[in-house]
């Protein structure tokens, strides 16, 4: 790895190959790039390589050939095409068959698939860095993935750092066709899109019953317990099917600490051993850097999660995530201006404006900069959505298939895995479309939420949460502490040297030094730094690769 260390890909397999007329050179130079692989299947225009051996899902004799490399082994079932395992395992794979090859993603693209084309050949990955070997040198900036990451925090659509390297999305499959010799991208609405849920009346009580059917693979899991909803829930489910749980928690640096408080009540409350994860602010830019680099500068997100992954990775246990529980059950970044919005345009706009990164207490950005960047990340909004456009779930998936894709899911997914499974209860079909059914009126306030509480523990409902009013207790910010400010200030100077990225009062902050950085205490503010932190990594690590640094809102 160009800085720092591969993951270990201990549940989860490191996978990369080639489909196509590909140049087998070429696909020994992506091999020899990254994590150690084998071949575990090779034939006319296909090559799959793994660092552990795959099984292929397809029965024996049939003149297909079938991989998936998520975290649940699809079955098979004669007749059913590649989306039916995107879908329902949430696992990307691999089909070889006769009239071609079909390399596809989970339905939300949630496990990466990275490629490269050359001509009619692609070339693939689970990371970005070992394609980068195929790229032109120097790498050209991919602008449009910058603007997303510092408006949003995450891209969208395809878009990764790089031009030439692209991110295939969820639900999507490119497919060869070996008779008519021809690329092609096929992009698939899943079950959820295609299959609207009406309201079934559901209850709390139905809830809690598919999420004890959810987690009976599993006798002894590790849940995060912090101080909101989700986890609680998934805590109590877990002890109340009598698995063998335990419970860490640690700071999400977020200047308050509640969650340390109120893990300690939930885990006392449910009987669960309870650990603390230690940080310390003297180790933040180590901490920022090791996920920076482990997330390939996908996300600003995630740097207080750091020791803790690596102590999940130690401990061995399948960590228990509520990814999704947010948007599917409390309207999580779901305004009232988007439920109550007249047309379809106003309601999307609402939306974004929700999930972007709302101003600083000062203005951040070059005003041509910014008016670029927002043009571009609207419109690439728009089409990552299009799909969704007047369904009846159209607010929630629409956060679902952006902010949760593309940006939280990377802690459980590519931090706490591949070293260990995450298991993700709130994305079992069954419980995904019953969440998805109830309507989103009634999860207002987190009404529909505290239901389900109610009938999984009454007691454990009762407790302080996150969710609702918070007390006034602050402790310091680990990432505005003295040596984070420095690390964070080297970073933001070396975004400065982008021409008009920083609007004249940033250059001031800049031009101050480290301690001018003690202003960004506020949550948008220092979301805002973090970005730029990011990119300013991004170009410190990167810059004896990359071409023209030249900015399109300067042409």
């Amino acid at each position: 790895m160009r800085k720092g260390e591969w993951p270990r890909f201990a549940a989860r397999p490191y996978v990369c190959g080639a489909i196509g007329p590909f140049d087998q050179a070429r696909l020994d130079l992506l091999t020899r790039s990254g994590p150690a692989v084998e071949v575990v299947h090779s034939g006319t225009e296909v090559a799959l390589l793994s660092s552990h051996p795959l099984v292929p899902y397809s029965e024996a004799g049939s003149a297909m050939t079938a991989f998936a490399w998520g975290d649940r082994r699809p079955v098979w079932r004669v007749g059913a095409d590649w989306l039916s395992v995107a879908e329902g395992c949430e696992a990307p794979g691999l089909i070889d068959e006769p009239d071609g090859v079909i390399l596809h993603t989970g339905g939300f693209g949630l496990v990466d698939v990275y490629y490269l084309r050359d001509g009619d050949a692609v070339y693939f990955s689970g990371l970005i860095e070992p394609l980068l070997a195929l790229a032109r040198r120097p790498y050209e900036v991919n602008w449009d993935a910058w603007a997303a990451i510092l408006k949003l925090t995450y891209p969208l659509l395809e878009d990764t750092p790089y031009r030439q390297v692209r991110r295939l999305p969820g639900a999507t499959a490119l497919t060869w066709s070996r008779t008519g010799r021809r690329l092609r991208l096929d992009r698939r609405a899943p079950r959820w899109v295609r299959e609207e849920q009406v309201d079934r009346k559901l209850t709390g009580g139905d809830l809690v019953a598919l999420l004890h059917e959810a987690l009976k693979p599993y006798d002894r899991v590790l849940v995060p317990v912090s101080g909101g909803y989700d986890s609680r829930l998934l805590a109590s489910v877990a002890v109340a099917a009598g698995i063998d749980v335990e419970s860490w928690t640690t700071s999400p640096d977020d200047g308050l600490d509640n969650d340390i408080d109120f893990a300690r009540h939930v885990t006392r409350e449910l009987g669960i051993p309870h650990r603390i994860v230690p940080q310390y602010a003297e180790k933040y830019p180590q901490e920022a850097l090791w996920v920076a680099r482990r997330l390939e500068y996908l996300t600003s997100h995630h740097a207080w999660y750091s020791p803790f992954a690596r102590e999940v990775h130690a401990g061995g246990r399948p960590v228990i995530d509520g990814l999704a529980g947010g948007p599917l059950m409390k309207n999580f970044l779901i305004t009232a201006d988007a439920v109550g919005a007249g047309t379809g345009a106003s309601r999307r706009e609402s939306l974004l404006t929700a999930l972007s990164t709302s101003e600083a207490h000062l203005p951040v950005l070059g005003e041509a900069a910014l008016s670029w960047i927002d043009d571009r990340v609207r419109t690439a909004f728009a089409t990552a959505t299009s799909m969704l456009h007047g369904h009846r779930a159209e607010l929630p998936l629409s956060v679902l298939h952006t902010r949760t894709a593309r940006g939280i899911a990377r802690s459980p997914v590519n931090l706490v895995g591949p070293e260990v499974t995450p298991v993700f209860p709130f994305l079992h079909p069954d419980f995904f479309d019953a969440a998805l059914s109830v309507p989103v009126d009634q999860k207002e306030g987190g009404r529909f939420y505290r239901e389900i509480l109610r009938a999984a523990n009454p007691r454990v409902a009762t407790l302080p949460s996150t969710n609702g009013a918070l007390p006034h207790r602050r402790v310091p910010l680990r990432s505005n502490g003295p040596v984070a400010r420095e690390w964070n200030h080297r970073m933001l100077t070396k975004a400065a040297s982008i021409p008009g990225l920083l609007s004249p009062q940033m250059l001031e902050v800049v031009a101050g030094g480290p301690d001018a950085l003690t202003a960004f205490g506020s949550w948008n503010s220092r979301f805002w730094l973090r970005s730029l932190a990011l990119f300013g990594s991004w170009l410190t690590d990167y810059e004896d690769a990359l071409g023209d640094l030249t900015p399109p809102w300067t042409e």
